[in-house]
């Protein structure tokens, strides 16, 4: 992981093997500023989303300042993924109490996907019903007996937005909670199979994901990072 200024937080821990940069912030500082195009997407917005569209956008570009791109606009494009500047792959994630931003040289990630929870269980025990196949629910039952402690139902939560992220950049599809199985480790990782047809990269049909995970500083943080080239990632 490339140094920028704030990254010592959940998922710069995380991500400190791969070669992104991570800007990570537990407050809206005061200098958070946007550009005109993006002041008129949160013209309407409550002062709860508009402080995290800035923040988030104000880690992104301290991120991007660090691999040479300069200041621009990141405006929401198709169903809401951020448009990044030429040359530069990234991902957003913000949650009460934490916003940050991991961007990378397209020439060295291929698609990469960052989320951030509360780090505890999920409030409506409904959603996991939602989220979670049968097969997924048992494992989190045997996790949690084995694991107390760790919210797992938050974690597979996580992982599926890290999931999605990873994914949309690379096909332009919706993929549904349902789409993809995960696999949480008790060592930090997981594994996330796609159950609909992949992405092709470089002539190959990517069907699992490999990701990581942390629970820390009270925030559950999930990423998934595809270097260019790596066969691994496409098993």
């Amino acid at each position: 992981m490339r140094q920028a200024p704030g990254s010592s937080g959940p998922l710069a821990s995380l991500l400190s093997a791969v070669p992104v940069t991570v800007v990570e912030t537990h407050d809206d500082p005061a200098d958070a500023v946007l550009f005109p195009e993006e002041e008129a997407v949160v013209a309407n917005a409550v002062a709860k989303r508009r402080n995290e569209f800035t923040t988030v956008r104000h880690c992104a570009r301290a991120a991007l300042k660090s691999i040479g791109v300069p200041p621009a606009p990141i405006l929401p494009g198709q169903r809401g993924a951020p448009r990044w500047p030429a040359g530069v792959v990234g991902s957003m994630t913000h949650c009460a109490g934490y916003r940050a931003a991991v961007v990378a040289r397209a020439d060295e990630v291929t698609s990469l996907g960052v989320d951030a929870e509360p780090g505890e269980p999920l409030r409506d025990p409904d959603v996991l019903g939602l989220i979670a196949d049968e097969t997924e629910r048992a494992a989190l039952a045997g996790l949690g007996a084995r694991h107390p402690g760790t919210p797992w139902d938050r974690l597979l939560f996580s992982a599926k937005e890290s999931v999605y992220k990873t994914w949309f950049p690379l096909t332009g599809r919706w993929l549904g909670f349902e789409g993809a199985r995960v696999e949480l480790d008790p060592d930090g990782t997981f594994t996330a199979r796609l159950l609909v047809e992949g992405p092709v990269v470089e002539g190959v049909e990517l069907k699992v994901f490999s990701g990581q995970w942390i629970v820390r500083d009270g925030i559950a943080a999930t990423a998934i990072v595809l270097p260019l080239g790596t066969p691994a990632v496409r098993s």
